[in-house]
């Protein structure tokens, strides 16, 4: 005889078989190691950072969870809302949002302090990719299906330099860039782009704030500067370089232990756990954002709507950008740009919108059989 919460449990045991789990073992793996980590940014002690970060994974990674079971048609039919949703935010940001260290980008929430800037680095993503679901590849190039695309991009872009946060705006565009190109967008669009990008470089620089052209000037030679805007990305290089094959360990490490590293429990995490653990260490890290990488690929090529395929594959490129800007700019192969390491780097906006991405990810899974109208 057919019961109806005999069907219901079914259906939820087989949504709950159908998650990654190696996705989820990653990202729960990763989430411990940063744990861990942030432990040792507060000097072996559960203080205040170590605390919110073990606090904000844990609630968050049982967000993604329970988000993960929302059919991924939700995600298509809310994409615009959510990215004006996030754009009133930005602007409220920008007008009478939070200040701390010469910037305004957070909204007080009371219970946290969000930076809209980095929800949108995800829903430009589940926007754009919502935008091209029934666009033709043979239209695409059109003057029409541009200029929407561009639009989408550029406001909240314009918005978070205003704020300002270079780093971030860089981070949302490089994104939308990838969806653009992942969307078929012809290659001589982004030639042209490059071309008008350099050629306006004197007019960027120039109206850029004084600290950012300071960080420029310092990435082609830190040493100009040794105890004023070089300071941090030199003692970087050493923490890095000095932790060796293996590590100084656990607990150990000199540069960040004693107050030589600006910054350590943000941008600047990669460098305390490399000197802590070493090549080996960093290699393993590494190693499980590749396999994570390699999943959200994998569930993005299985999914049967174009838009599920788009968010996964914008995601994959948006996390591998995210991690080669950040541990680039602490070895002192970029510019500082204030570039989040995804999970490990303390910040609850940040990892809330990570775990959101892994959400959409994971439901894009569980229903990879569907079909998008």
């Amino acid at each position: 005889m057919f019961s109806y919460e005999a069907y219901t449990e079914t259906t939820f045991i087989q949504k709950v078989k159908s998650l990654d789990f190696t996705l989820l073992i990653c990202i729960l793996v990763l989430g411990i190691i940063s744990s861990f980590t942030m432990y040792s940014t507060d000097g072996g002690a559960l203080l205040y950072h170590s605390k919110s970060h073990i606090l904000r994974f844990g609630i968050f990674f049982t967000m993604m969870i329970f988000l993960s079971f929302l059919n991924i048609r939700f995600w298509h039919s809310t994409g615009y809302f959510f990215y004006f949703f996030v754009l009133f935010f930005l602007i409220w940001a920008s007008l009478y949002g939070v200040s701390a260290s010469g910037s305004q980008r957070w909204v007080s929430l009371y219970f946290l302090n969000l930076q809209p800037s980095e929800l949108m680095k995800i829903v430009v993503i589940i926007c754009l990719a919502k935008y091209y679901h029934r666009r033709q590849i043979s239209h695409v190039n059109s003057l029409k299906n541009l200029l929407v695309p561009i639009t989408i991009l550029i406001l909240p872009i314009l918005l978070v330099v205003s704020q300002p946060d270079l780093g971030t705006a860089i981070l949302i565009a490089l994104t939308g860039l990838v969806v653009l190109w992942l969307a078929g967008i012809n290659i001589k669009y982004f030639i042209y782009s490059t071309l008008t990008f350099v050629i306006s470089m004197p007019f960027v620089i120039s109206v850029l704030k004084p600290y950012q052209k300071m960080r420029i000037l310092t990435f082609f030679n830190s040493d100009r500067d040794p105890l004023g805007a070089g300071y941090q990305i030199i003692q970087s290089k050493i923490a890095v370089g000095s932790g060796g094959l293996t590590g100084k360990g656990f607990l150990k490490g000199t540069q960040s232990y004693l107050e030589f590293l600006p910054e350590k429990h943000t941008d600047f995490i990669f460098t305390l756990f490399s000197e802590e653990h070493g090549f080996i260490g960093s290699v393993i890290l590494l190693l499980i954002y590749v396999i994570i990488i390699f999943r959200i690929l994998r569930i993005g090529s299985y999914a049967r709507s174009y838009f599920a395929k788009i968010f996964c594959y914008g995601f994959a490129g948006a996390i591998f950008i995210y991690i080669s800007v950040n541990m680039s700019m602490v070895l002192g192969l970029l510019p500082i740009v204030g570039s989040p390491l995804p999970i490990m780097s303390y910040g609850g906006s940040s990892m809330l919108a990570t775990m959101i991405g892994f959400s959409i990810v994971m439901s894009a899974n569980i229903y990879k059989r569907t079909i998008i109208s």
